[in-house]
């Protein structure tokens, strides 16, 4: 089965705007945040999008 289209993870520095139902990694910084993104986009072959300078998701394309 291969999933398209699909939030595949949501990264924050900022986690009391976020809910729903990818899995939620909260950060401490911004840098973090960044590193966090960088290691998830590889494992899970997607591609890491800013939906703001508190907000990060990784996509499946």
């Amino acid at each position: 089965m291969t999933h398209e289209k699909l939030i595949l993870a949501v990264i924050t520095t900022n986690p009391n705007k976020i809910a729903g139902g990818a899995p939620i990694f909260t950060c401490g910084t911004r840098e973090e945040m960044e590193t966090i993104a960088t290691n998830l986009e590889a494992i899970l072959d997607g591609i890491a999008h800013a939906l703001s300078d508190e907000l990060l998701i990784v996509v499946k394309h």
